[in-house]
């Protein structure tokens, strides 16, 4: 076998074994309290993306009903969204599915429980432009971590304060004048949703 062929095996190799491991990624099964990211295709997208500093600008929580996988999520409210239609709403239907490392442990039928409970208060609120931490209105990280945080205690990434954002973008100084106008309350404590998905908690599962 000559060189140039024995490196079309070798590379051929690679590849299948490459689309093997990304077939199976795919096919690992959801569960409950898992969570997933995409980015966004809505006008606030790219100013959260240059604020934080991430790619991703949306994300939500996996709960299944009648058997079937749903994102609950907040955009104009709080409610579910089959997941195939909420995966074809990301930009070119890429995603990313994280799971919490305890959930073997924790994530029990009577642990799933809480967390939907503690989801499921939220259900209606209307989405929160202003990104304040009160319960009022809710954004779609926040959504997530204070589902967790109020179920099992834990903080699946930390809270930031507005102003530890880059908010010298001009994308993003251009959605602070029309949400704020002058007053922009820079202490504000904010969950983002670069913040969750680098939690050393969370270990990814599945994505495309």
């Amino acid at each position: 076998m000559t060189l140039s062929v024995r490196f079309r095996v070798v590379l051929a190799v690679l590849v299948a074994a490459i689309a093997a491991s990304a077939c199976a990624a795919a096919e690992v099964p959801l569960r409950d309290g898992d969570i997933i990211f995409h980015t966004s295709r809505s006008a606030q997208s790219v100013a959260i993306q240059r604020a934080t500093r991430s790619r991703y600008s949306h994300m939500g929580l996996i709960l299944h009903r009648d058997g079937r996988p749903f994102v609950f999520e907040a955009v104009s409210t709080v409610k579910f969204t089959p997941l195939a239609e909420w995966i074809a709403r990301g930009e070119g239907g890429r995603y990313v599915v994280k799971r919490w490392r305890d959930a073997a442990a924790r994530l029990d039928a009577a642990g799933g429980e809480k967390l939907r409970a503690q989801a499921a208060a939220l259900a209606g609120r209307r989405y929160d432009l202003t990104f304040e931490w009160d319960d009022d209105r809710i954004y779609c990280s926040e959504l997530v971590w204070k589902a967790y945080e109020r179920a099992f205690g834990v903080h699946i990434g930390e809270t930031q304060r507005l102003r530890d954002f880059d908010l010298t973008d001009p994308a993003v100084k251009t959605k602070l004048r029309e949400r704020y106008g002058a007053d922009v309350p820079l202490e504000e404590p904010v969950i983002s949703p670069q913040a969750m998905f680098d939690s050393a908690l969370l270990v990814t599962v599945a994505g495309h």
